[in-house]
């Protein structure tokens, strides 16, 4: 603790020493605000996560950030126009083109009610000179609630005697049962998948659904029928569209933490869900969870052994540990994650109409015309886009990262703060960050694994927390085949009844070829896995 001089003291100090001593207190002065700086600019920033917007796009109106304006696009030079009268009036909206609403239930069965009248009431209008016109139609959507059916199998036995004359007992065949012995159903255990792992419900909740319609399945029953399930039936596809996975030249990587109360470890302890997908520009999508008690990198490096290529993810140091130590595999870069501490910054500025004066707002200004230029070349052939961004894109990233180092050296920021931590960021991450522009396969960030992600966090969200490690690695393999599901156009309840009504049928077989007509992109995968707009979207 700095001594307290009285009066007298100072006034006996000689004038060296006085100096000293200012410029020691004003070290003191620029550090605590610099403190104070930081302290505000993270609480603007925790208050913009927790109340703001959560996009990092952000607009310009007359030269100033909007950073709470619905319209989130970015123009080339962020400046917007300025809108025309006719723009700007709202006009009456057009009538809905006729046919729309049978395109919106087009697929749907349908119960034709028939309303006529009777042929008393024609004769009693018309007498004998009438006739029926085209008949006029119009449709509405029922909703039929969930019915629960108890499937009672009658196996009938036989006697009698065989030709060696010994009396014996035969039995009809029956099916293959999903878990033989239980009352469960692959239509039930799927609903209660789709429930859980696509619409995010807890178990308790399901229960509480299923009472109401007076059915009784206890929620502990229930997560044995996933774990079960997952083990047994839906980890033989789990296997093979990992299988897939290794082959594939790109793929994406990110995690997420959960919570396991019985771990083994101490209450609280942080679990994670890492989880891996194909490249966002392949058309066959796959999408794999796995659990994990910690987040190191043996994990990652266990789960893509046998792979050989690019693989897309943020920076963590794990994944620059697996790009220095594994052969054959290149690490690339987020530009999403580049952005997003500038992004942070512009959210914590007090005074939004400097913010076009902020290293900050160039350094995304840079970053969405790299973007604009990369997106502007979806589509074409991957040999057209390498040239496309060796071309264009590529002089935007050199001028970018020159910027970037020159800034850093010569601007005057906020030690700590998030401009500081961006531009660093960038600098520590250039040689990833590169990796795209020889690769046209690359995308530019890892915005489509943060996605697949989205459905496990909604979830957790809910549920808090999971109760043990065989239910984290059954969730992590029932996630897997739901998400791969949705990214594929499958409706996930009927694909998981299908695999469920399927796989049981083949668990002797000693080869595996069966799971090849199980594949999500399976030729002979059943319509009814299908949702219709992805049928629509196919045949259009």
């Amino acid at each position: 603790m700095s001594k307290v001089y009285t009066e007298a003291e100072l006034n006996k100090l000689n004038k060296s020493t006085l100096i000293e001593m200012l410029i020691t207190t004003q070290e003191r002065l620029d550090k605590l605000d610099q403190s104070m700086e930081r302290l505000i600019e993270q609480i603007a920033i925790s208050n913009n996560q927790r109340f703001g917007r959560k996009s990092e796009k952000l607009d310009v109106i007359e030269g100033q950030l909007n950073l709470f304006n619905e319209a989130e696009k970015l123009t080339e030079t962020l400046w917007v126009p300025e809108p025309s009268i006719d723009e700007v009036v709202v006009k009456p909206k057009p009538k809905k083109s006729k046919g729309t609403r049978d395109a919106e239930l087009k697929g749907l069965p349908i119960e034709i009610i028939e309303h006529i009248l009777p042929e008393e009431k024609l004769q009693e209008i018309f007498g004998d000179s009438w006739k029926e016109l085209p008949v006029e139609t119009y449709k509405r959507l029922k909703y039929v609630p969930a019915v629960y059916t108890v499937e009672e199998h009658q196996v009938h036995l036989y006697a009698g005697k065989n030709s060696e004359d010994n009396e014996i007992i035969v039995r009809a065949d029956r099916p293959v049962d999903l878990l033989r012995n239980s009352i469960a159903t692959p239509s039930l255990v799927s609903a209660i998948m789709n429930a859980k792992y696509v619409n995010a419900l807890p178990l308790y909740r399901i229960e509480q659904e299923f009472q109401r319609n007076d059915v009784s399945v206890r929620r502990q029953v229930m997560a044995n029928w996933m774990i079960q399930c997952a083990e047994r039936y839906l980890g033989l596809i789990y296997d093979r569209l990992h299988d897939e996975f290794l082959s594939l030249h790109i793929v994406q990587v990110d995690e997420t933490t959960v919570t396991v109360t019985k771990d083994g470890r101490v209450a609280g302890s942080k679990s994670y869900m890492w989880v891996y997908r194909s490249g966002k520009h392949y058309d066959k999508t796959i999408i794999l969870y796995d659990y994990q008690k910690t987040r190191s990198s043996e994990h990652a490096e266990r789960f893509i052994s046998g792979f050989s290529g690019i693989c897309v993810s943020d920076a963590f140091s794990a994944y620059q540990k697996l790009d220095r130590e594994m052969e054959g595999i290149q690490f690339a870069g987020c530009w999403a994650h580049s952005r997003r501490r500038f992004s942070d910054a512009l959210k914590a500025l007090k005074d939004k109409s400097e913010a076009s004066n902020t290293v900050a707002y160039e350094a995304l200004k840079q970053i969405s015309a790299i973007y604009k230029l990369d997106n502007e070349l979806a589509g074409k052939p991957p040999d057209e886009k390498l040239i496309g961004r060796q071309l264009t894109v590529k002089p935007l990233v050199e001028a970018f990262f020159a910027w970037v180092k020159e800034k850093r050296n010569s601007a005057i920021l906020l030690p700590g703060g998030k401009t500081a931590e961006g531009l660093d960021y960038c600098i520590n991450q250039e040689k990833y960050l590169k990796v795209f522009l020889d690769d046209a396969e690359v995308p530019l960030d890892n915005n489509a694994t943060e996605s697949a992600l989205r459905g496990f966090v909604i979830g957790r969200n809910n549920w808090k927390l999971i109760d043990s490690i065989e239910g984290a690695k059954a969730s992590a393999v029932i996630y897997s085949i739901t998400e791969t599901a949705k990214a594929n156009g499958l409706s996930p309840y009927k694909y998981l009844n299908h695999l469920l009504t399927i796989i049981p049928q083949h668990m002797d077989d000693k080869n595996r070829r069966f799971l090849d007509d199980l594949l999500p992109w399976a030729k002979n995968l059943p319509m009814e896995c299908y949702n219709q707009k992805a049928i629509q979207q196919a045949t259009e």
